[in-house]
């Protein structure tokens, strides 16, 4: 089959197509047939190693030989493992991996993927998995958001903000996102109830709100605890405008919030989201609901991928850029 692997880090350019086995599969894995992948931010910091932590699983001088890049992944199941008994071949799923999407083919395990909904298109439903368990996560677990709160999203017109201004509307709350001019619309198109253009006003200069999710990662935390009331949350991400080189990369504004937490009243969580089978199924029945849709900026072929990290790393995408194979 053919993959999209990497042998040293850097650019896109070190990117190349090459042939290699299809993988095997352990018991509670499920060999998919890739239609459609996603591309996120984690997958440039694969790429370039940065932060540097990345090299602790890729590989410390270089890449390990044979690694494929790609997390996100929608499909067709072509076998299953002899531990998997609610997936058979010709069912159509989506999902994420750890590293593998840009393939024809990847193992999956069986926790890490849910049935497609039908209404979604494979390039959909491959946008979803990473940003909106981000999304999900960081507004329930991280946030604890409520119905009736106001709540304010920095990002909101990314991979990960356009879930979140959609998922916390199901919730109940009263959203303001936080964007650039050319996305006001696409935002407050999503259900949001207000919407600040960062090129025209200062959204730390608000308040009132009860929970603060920053997905962009360019404000202190001192600033971004501004808007919030004396026992507001915020959360943090740790995002696109997170420092793209050193040991910490994005983490760096989670640590700098956890050392800031015991010594203020509002609440400073952070998120890393943690990709799983129920809130997968959670999110499909929004999206078969029509409460949720995944909002795609661009869909790039297979053989021009590098093309689609390079657009995904230059920071400014409306939505998820999707892969089709």
């Amino acid at each position: 089959m053919k993959a999209w692997t990497w042998d040293r880090y850097g650019p896109p350019d070190v990117l190349a197509l090459k042939d290699v086995d299809v993988p095997d599969i352990a018991p509670r894995e499920v060999l998919v047939r890739v239609r459609a992948a996603s591309v996120n931010p984690y997958d440039w910091r694969h790429l370039r190693a940065h932060p540097n932590l990345v090299r602790l699983s890729a590989g410390l001088r270089r890449p390990r030989p044979g690694l494929v890049l790609g997390a996100d992944l929608a499909g067709v199941v072509e076998r299953v493992g002899d531990g998997v008994t609610d997936l058979r071949p010709g069912d159509e799923v989506f999902g994420e991996v750890a590293l593998g999407a840009f393939a024809e083919a990847v193992a999956v395990p069986r926790d890490r993927l849910a049935v497609k909904p039908a209404r979604l298109s494979f390039e959909q439903a491959a946008s979803v998995s990473m940003a909106a368990h981000t999304a999900l996560q960081g507004l329930r677990d991280a946030g604890r958001i409520a119905a009736g709160q106001r709540v304010l999203i920095n990002g909101a017109s990314g991979g990960v903000g356009t879930f979140a201004v959609q998922l916390a509307r199901t919730f109940g709350a009263e959203v303001t996102g936080v964007c650039s001019t050319r996305n006001v619309e696409l935002v407050r198109s999503l259900g949001a109830d207000d919407v600040v253009d960062y090129t025209r006003a200062d959204f730390t200069e608000r308040d009132g709100y009860d929970l603060l999710m920053d997905i962009v990662g360019d404000r202190s935390t001192a600033r971004l605890r501004r808007p919030l009331t004396r026992r507001g949350t915020l959360v943090i991400v740790g995002g696109i405008a997170s420092p793209r080189r050193g040991l910490l990369g994005p983490a760096g504004q989670i640590v700098r919030g956890a050392l800031v937490a015991p010594f203020v009243r509002q609440r400073i969580a952070h998120v890393s989201w943690k990709p799983n089978s129920a809130d997968l199924r959670f999110l499909a029945d929004l999206m078969e609901k029509e409460q949720v849709t995944p909002v795609i900026d661009r869909t790039y072929p297979f053989a021009d991928l590098p093309e689609a990290v390079r657009h995904v790393e230059g920071g400014h995408a409306r939505g998820k850029v999707a892969v089709t194979v």
